[in-house]
């Protein structure tokens, strides 16, 4: 009768088995690695040593530091108060114009109007002139 009992008892004990994974441990060893890791992060961004930075101010660059590309209605086009004809005459006058500003800065101004497509070709032109960098203006909201 004990040979019964004892296969009875494997039987209950085979029942009561967990089959699945409780993965509530994990879930919570992986969230204290998040805050760890994010409590940790800032300190490491730090410098090794406190810089005082120099205090500047800006303001806008002067006229004669910037070359003034204009593209008008019916495409007009100057170069600062120069009026030139053809995309030719614009590269070589912004060559020279940007031979003397040390900046090489290019402010250009198109009409509402004008094409997109010319308007790209003095873009090209610019860059080919030599630009550093072209600005475009524009009329602030009010």
């Amino acid at each position: 009768m004990s040979s019964k009992n004892d296969a009875q008892r494997f039987a209950d004990f085979d029942e009561d088995l967990m089959t699945g994974i409780n993965v509530t441990p994990l879930v919570d060893v992986c969230l204290v690695l998040v805050i760890i890791f994010m409590v940790t992060t800032p300190l490491l961004s730090r410098p090794a040593f406190d810089v005082k930075l120099p205090i500047a101010t800006t303001q806008e660059g002067e006229e004669k530091d910037k070359v003034t590309l204009s593209l008008g209605a019916g495409d007009k086009m100057a170069v600062d108060a120069q009026e030139l004809k053809t995309i030719e005459e614009v590269r070589k006058a912004l060559e020279l114009k940007l031979q003397l500003v040390e900046s090489r800065i290019v402010i250009l101004r198109a009409d509402k109007e004008a094409t997109h497509g010319r308007l790209t070709e003095l873009m090209a032109a610019a860059k080919d002139a030599g630009a550093r960098s072209i600005s475009i203006a524009t009329e602030q909201k009010r």
